[in-house]
């Protein structure tokens, strides 16, 4: 720390005294004067470039990138001033060295082409860490500092055993590792997509291919981070078997998971757009992900059910073998009715209603009981998209037999009850039950 205390002083006091030049001072009054012509330039223009960015369709990365690069529009004319400025400076040879114009230019154009980077990142905090690392690196080498910054963050640290740990190392490593597995993750998240487009695998084992090229990947990543900054990989075996017993029993569960997501994408037990019932859980698959699976409910609710869940617990396919699923609505009758007419009737109009098949498995009626009160019957037809709902197309049906049996004066029947008081004196009642 006292190392660190003395450098800081030693540049403090070349500061001031670079600072008091006169040729640095009008520099500093240069600069300070073309910012604020570029604040006001980009107050009017922004609104109106931003308008016509907006009218850019079909393309949102092209245009979340130039609405960025606008929101910063007065950095952009800042920029091109300082050019002008740095231009004329040197064509005229006044104030003599403009080295000072030269490095706020480029630092100017080092934080624009930063700041658009970081916000492009969706990641707040990524972009924050990147703009941050990333500033600090190009102003040391713009300023000339950079020697000087690594000899005194390598001069902080310690040894560990043969390996020397540093803010150096450290700072060196992070970024390293940083920019390893971004790149692994954008190649991974392209290949995963090319695999997704290839139509003769099913869709669990596109899931599963792209998982494992993923994890490949960032495995390989940290190995290629740790090996290129001089890290002995035999160093970690300790460590490995403490992660394992670590794994073993506080991380049970999330192992349990992340395998039994393995098997469901092995097995095809389910994939995404199958429609499951689990417990009181009804509704299709949207996503496999490697510790959950996502469910969407036809009341738009999406439960993350963990993986472990569908290999232990009775699971529903719906759509398993293949997607057509068979409906029963029972109904009732009156005693009056044709039993032979009511079940044509019932079939014609299951069949007239949508999402009904009606050709390759057509609907059945059948006479199933001779009831208290009613003739019973049980209407069976197949629907092959369960994913849409089955209260909904039960209620169609139901409607459909009330719009038909009405046409046809065909009665459904209800209960009555009478009550008969045989003397006013006599308190006890005779009930009849009787049907329509």
């Amino acid at each position: 720390m006292a190392q660190i205390s003395a450098y800081l002083a030693e540049i403090w006091l070349l500061a001031l005294e670079y600072f008091r030049q006169p040729a640095i001072l009008v520099q500093l009054g240069l600069i300070a004067a073309l910012y604020f012509p570029a604040l006001l330039l980009s107050w009017r223009l922004e609104p109106k470039l931003e308008e016509q960015a907006r009218n850019i369709k079909g393309m949102p990365g092209l245009l979340r990138l130039i609405v960025v690069f606008l929101r910063r529009l007065e950095w952009l004319l800042f920029v091109l001033l300082l050019f002008i400025a740095e231009v004329v400076t040197t064509a005229i040879n006044w104030p003599g060295n403009n080295y000072l114009i030269s490095s706020a230019m480029l630092l100017a154009a080092s934080w624009l082409v930063i700041s658009v980077v970081s916000h492009v990142i969706r990641s707040r905090a990524l972009g924050k860490l990147f703009a941050f690392v990333a500033w600090t690196y190009v102003a040391a080498a713009i300023l000339g500092f950079t020697d000087e910054i690594s000899i005194l963050l390598d001069g902080a640290g310690f040894e560990v055993g043969n390996i020397r740990i540093s803010l150096l190392r450290i700072l060196q490593a992070v970024l390293f590792l940083g920019v390893l597995l971004w790149l692994s993750l954008a190649v991974g998240s392209f290949l995963e997509r090319r695999v997704q487009q290839i139509d003769e695998l099913t869709p669990s084992l596109r899931v599963l291919i792209g998982k494992i090229v993923r994890i490949v990947l960032i495995v390989v990543a940290v190995l290629i981070a740790m090996s290129g900054l001089g890290i002995d990989l035999t160093a970690f075996t300790v460590l490995s078997g403490a992660v394992g017993v670590g794994i073993g029993f506080g991380l049970q569960k999330v192992v349990s998971n992340f395998i039994s997501g393995i098997i469901i994408l092995m097995d095809q037990s389910i994939k995404p757009g199958d429609t499951i019932s689990l417990g009181e859980t009804f509704g299709w698959i949207r996503e496999l992900r490697a510790r959950f699976v996502s469910v969407v409910t036809r009341d738009g609710r999406e439960f993350l059910i963990p993986n472990e869940d569908f290999i232990t617990r009775e699971v529903i396919n719906w759509s398993f073998s293949d997607r057509y699923v068979r409906l029963d609505v029972p109904f009732g009758v009156s005693y009056d009715s044709d039993p032979h007419e009511v079940a044509r009737i019932a079939i014609e109009a299951a069949s007239a209603v949508d999402r009904v098949d009606g050709t390759n498995r057509p609907p059945v009626c059948w006479l199933t009981a001779f009831g208290d009160s009613s003739l019973d019957f049980l209407l069976r037809f197949w629907i092959s998209d369960p994913q849409q709902g089955l209260t909904n197309i039960r209620g169609k049906i139901l409607m459909a037999l009330w719009d038909a049996f009405k046409e046809n004066d065909i009665g459904i029947p209800y209960p009555h009850r009478e009550l008969l008081v045989k003397h006013p004196l006599d308190v006890s009642i005779e009930r009849k039950d009787i049907a329509d």
